[in-house]
């Protein structure tokens, strides 16, 4: 397996933007890959937007976003109110806030849902990923579901087991609203990170996978 390091000062993101449809896709996604990131790289600059998060689940978001970001040099968090569930019915006004992002940052490294995520809001935030930023390194990660749409990703993370429990740890403490779903466990989360580890043969066992659609080297 051919190996990119990023080890180079040099060729070592500056910024990177998140996105998430909901409060807690961020952090299931590539929770583990901010946190080996920010550590790796502490004078990172990390925009981190959300946009469907009311009441209770902003409260959730803005504490979960600041113990992923502790690392971070800097860290930006926006949290938008659209409704969940409804993203492909209000998109023009979900592009809108997509257009205003591009005109004030300008990311190394993207991370965005994947374009095969079955989930309508999911499919929504990449859609307009790729329509807004064309000329940006662009991940997309993946969330374990119902629907059964998990597939074989062409790009990992290695994680150490340390930041994997760390990950597990923030997500049952940040979101108490999920943790009556029947998958939201750490037993799920645990479960892709080692599947994925087994599958890039991780040093420890863990890694997180991604999508990566057009790479330039």
């Amino acid at each position: 397996m051919f190996t990119l390091s990023l080890t180079n000062a040099h060729a070592a993101p500056k910024s990177i933007l998140c996105l998430g449809a909901h409060s807690d896709d961020i952090e299931i996604g590539c929770g583990g890959a901010i946190l080996r990131l920010t550590q790796s790289y502490p004078d990172l600059t990390v925009y981190w937007v959300v946009l469907s998060a009311t009441g209770e689940r902003a409260t959730e978001a803005k504490a979960s976003a600041a113990d992923f970001l502790q690392y971070a040099g800097q860290a930006q968090v926006k949290l938008y109110t659209f409704q969940d569930g409804f993203f492909p019915y209000i998109g023009g006004e979900i592009k809108g806030c997509f257009e205003a992002l591009k005109r004030e940052i300008n990311p190394d490294l993207i991370f965005t849902h994947c374009r095969h995520d079955l989930h309508q809001d999911h499919r929504v935030v990449t859609e307009l990923t790729w329509n807004t930023f064309r000329d940006h390194l662009i991940l997309e990660y993946e969330i374990p579901k119902y629907d059964g749409d998990l597939q074989s990703p062409n790009f990992f993370v290695h994680l150490d087991q340390a930041t994997c429990q760390q990950k597990t740890h923030f997500l049952m403490q940040h979101f108490a609203t999920q943790t009556n779903r029947y998958w939201f466990t750490p037993e799920t989360f645990s479960s892709v990170m080692r599947l994925r580890g087994v599958e890039s043969r991780a040093p420890e066992g863990y890694a997180e996978g991604f999508y990566c659609r057009k790479t330039v080297i």
